[in-house]
């Protein structure tokens, strides 16, 4: 028996958010709306989708002593999160600075903060955690060594779900626990060294599970997702919405998506799943602010 299903390992930011008519070319300056602060961070984000949905969920990560770091611990358990993992001090907290355009997308820099302090020996200590946990979902805002080391103290039986965001290339053992990896166009390069430029989805999905990965999901925008598998691989559309911000929505999807293989779905049901939560958070400002309850999900 589980006592959760899903730990997220991962980080965790405060959003600085301006809206700007376009984005700045380089020495350029231009006029933004009102500074807007939010919780954020793929770990965060992820983890409070997940327990917005109502999965019983976990987050460990690490934040500043600071207003910020608060900040993000009020919201982790306003959220429904159980913030017992998540560590303070070490550094500031982690800050995202983010334009969004009109068209609701957006631009993101990260100062890592405190994420670059979460370490393979804070993984250990939270061994408890991962034993207790079903799935276990990570990213890379945080050391590459330390996501390496959750997927070496997962419990027997757990799923590692894995979005290498932002990308790099990633070691043999970390591709071969991903049940999926879960990347977009530029990750799914990235993570291929390139050689994929001119491919196509489903030639990007072989290449990748050929690199271990028990399964891939790669997901293309307003054309949807693929799925693939040792069973083959099946196309997810997307739910058409008029986005207003996507900051965070990949977030979501990655959430929902783990959560519903946890509680048994497959790879394509829970795909659709997550897809459908993505588009109700692009409906909305902001990240973790925009994510949906399952009853709103279903009313799509």
């Amino acid at each position: 028996m589980y006592d959760y299903d899903l730990l997220v390992v991962g980080s965790a930011n405060a959003d600085l958010v301006i809206g700007v008519e376009r984005r700045p070319a380089a020495g350029e300056t231009v006029l933004g709306s009102d500074l807007r602060v939010h919780p954020g961070g793929k770990g965060a984000n992820q983890a409070a989708a997940a327990a917005r949905l109502g999965a019983r969920t976990a987050l460990l990560a690490r934040v500043g002593d600071d207003a910020h770091g608060r900040l993000l611990l009020d919201a982790q358990r306003a959220a429904g999160v159980d913030p017992a993992g998540v560590l303070v001090g070490g550094a500031p907290t982690g800050v995202a600075l983010i334009t969004v355009d009109p068209s609701g997308d957006n631009s993101i820099v990260v100062s890592p903060g405190a994420n670059g302090r979460l370490t393979p020996e804070d993984v250990r200590a939270a061994g408890h955690l991962l034993r207790a946990s079903r799935v276990v979902s990570a990213q890379l805002e945080i050391p590459l060594e330390t996501v390496v080391e959750a997927v070496r103290n997962l419990a027997p039986g757990s799923r590692f779900v894995l979005n290498p965001s932002p990308p790099r290339p990633l070691p043999r053992e970390l591709l071969e626990a991903c049940d999926p990896l879960i990347v977009n166009e530029h990750e799914a390069q990235v993570i291929l060294g390139g050689s994929e430029a001119g491919g196509t989805p489903g030639s990007w999905a072989r290449d990748l599970l050929a690199l271990g990965p028990r399964s891939v999901v790669i997901t293309l925008g307003g054309e949807g997702a693929l799925v693939a598998s040792a069973d083959g691989t099946a196309r997810v559309p997307s739910v058409k919405v008029d986005a207003v911000d996507t900051t965070g929505a990949g977030d979501a999807f990655t959430a929902a998506l783990a959560w519903r293989l946890g509680a048994g779905a497959s790879l394509e049901e829970a795909a659709a799943y997550a897809a459908r939560v993505g588009a109700v958070a692009v409906t909305r400002r902001g990240a973790q602010e925009s994510y949906p309850t399952a009853a709103e999900v279903d009313a799509l």
